[in-house]
């Protein structure tokens, strides 16, 4: 089964074809990092990790790209006497860059800022000038617009009809020909500092937002490239935009457009205003990052996520059946003829499933049949069924980034500190066995009790006793 994405221009699910055979160039729109990053940039990010490496699994080399944009209007609003714009951002941005790490979101291939590509946005300008698609301000204020009506198919992306459309908001209407025109350069105001200014043909300034990621798109994936995503919230105007500005600019642009669905807290939209905005600070105190990684990811990405009190728990009483069947296989299979089996490929519904525009609700739905299969085959002694079940379960947690035995899960410290804790499980372990051969059932008893309360459990099997963590 060829892989089918959902393309939001088109509104229909279509069979990607890359442009290169083996290569995709995937665009993301990034943060703008005025402010700390909330759940739904998490949720976002992650989504396009998650095809990433779907991608990656079906043997196709990707370039991805998610730009940073470090200046913006609400950059400027945000900054202090006490804290310039540029330090603000880039504060931000580690902050971002944090909470991606933690995720086991992998980094992209090109993580561009917005004021590095300042002359890929005023050569785009110029071109779009050129080409009668744009025009200085009448008010010698430095700004440069975007002619709506100059381009027959606005409004392509959202099937918007551009007379229908309200104001563009983005900058001051006066210079403008048409109220739904929208900024391409923003002439530099007195108020604002100097150092978020640029030269250029039409006076200092700054770049509007939509030109930036038109140009870094082009500057490092060409003028036409496979896919570009982003949040369902940035489709108009944002990505309506860059499409118009793209196109008339003479790129073709991208192939396929991808969104993802928002989250909702409790029912609401997320919103600063309402003051439910949840932090990924916050969430990461709450729960271990691969519990937070697989709640976000659970859902199918276009959907919208609703968090709520108990979300976390049940992603983590689900990650816990995965750990508790994987750590049990292997301690089973240890020291038999199944220990070191070949890796195993993903099974094939799985692929369906993920195949079928990145179906991960439904691939997740095999990976717990799959456990399930797993502990039946160990409580039934069948080695050679639990070893492909085995095998089969870490392939498909490797790929969705949800393998807690993974080094991504698992640092140096924590994997001695783990060694060392099964060291001594192991040796009490065996002090019960002796105490259970010489029939001494006090003191066996005793060490099964001391580990219990400890939270671990005894399993004693045909094959010897096995033990596990409880959740």
């Amino acid at each position: 089964m060829a892989l089918r994405l959902y393309d939001t221009k088109t509104q229909t699910l279509r069979d990607f074809t890359p442009l290169r055979p083996d290569e995709v160039g995937m665009y993301v729109c990034g943060p703008t990092v005025q402010s700390s990053p909330h759940i739904g940039h998490l949720r976002s990010a992650l989504v396009y990790d998650i095809l990433r490496r779907w991608l990656t699994y079906r043997g196709l080399r990707v370039t991805m790209v998610r730009n940073v944009t470090d200046i913006d209007d609400k950059v400027l609003v945000n900054a202090s006497e006490d804290e310039h714009w540029w330090a603000l951002a880039y504060r931000m941005e580690l902050e971002f860059s944090d909470g991606y790490r933690a995720l086991g979101i992998l980094p992209p291939t090109y993580e561009p800022r917005a004021t590095a590509n300042i002359q890929q946005m005023q050569e785009l300008i110029a071109r779009l000038i050129e080409a009668g698609h744009a025009y200085a301000a009448s008010d010698e204020s430095g700004d440069v617009y975007f002619d709506v009506h100059s381009w027959p198919t606005y409004g392509a992306l959202t099937r918007q009809d551009v007379d229908m459309l309200e104001d563009a908001g983005d900058a001051d209407p006066r210079g403008k020909r048409d109220p739904r025109d929208f900024a391409l350069w923003k002439g530099h105001k007195p108020y604002e500092p100097e150092s978020a200014s640029w030269t250029s043909p039409w006076g200092p300034g700054r770049p509007g937002w939509h030109i930036e990621c038109s140009a870094m798109a082009r500057r490092y994936l060409g003028e036409s490239f496979d896919i570009h995503g982003g949040g369902l919230d940035l489709r108009f105007p944002h990505h309506e935009n860059e499409l118009a500005q793209s196109s008339a600019g003479g790129d073709g642009f991208a192939c396929y457009w991808v969104h993802n669905g928002l989250v909702s807290i409790d029912g609401q939209k997320m919103s600063k205003s309402l003051g439910n905005s949840i932090y990924a600070s916050e969430l990461l105190s709450t729960a271990s990052p691969l519990v937070v990684r697989y709640y976000l990811g659970q859902a199918h990405y276009r959907s919208t996520i609703d968090y709520h009190d108990g979300s976390l728990r049940e992603a983590e009483a689900a990650l816990e059946r995965i750990t508790g069947f994987l750590e049990r296989a292997t301690r089973r299979l240890t020291g038999t003829r199944f220990a070191a089996t070949e890796a195993i490929a993903i099974p094939s519904e799985f692929a369906e499933a993920m195949d079928d525009d990145l179906g991960v609700p439904q691939a997740l739905a095999v990976l717990h049949d799959s456990v399930r299969a797993g502990n039946a085959a160990i409580d039934s002694d069948d080695l050679s069924a639990a070893a492909s079940a085995l095998g089969a379960v870490t392939a498909m947690t490797d790929v969705l980034g949800i393998n807690p035995s993974s080094t991504a899960w698992n640092g140096s410290e924590d994997a001695a500190n783990t060694a060392t804790l099964g060291r001594v499980i192991e040796a009490l372990i065996d002090q019960r066995q002796t105490a259970r051969r010489e029939r001494d059932f006090t003191t066996a008893d005793r060490i099964r009790d001391l580990l219990a309360s400890s939270g671990i459990t005894i399993e004693d099997t045909p094959s010897g006793a096995h033990w596990s963590i409880d959740g």
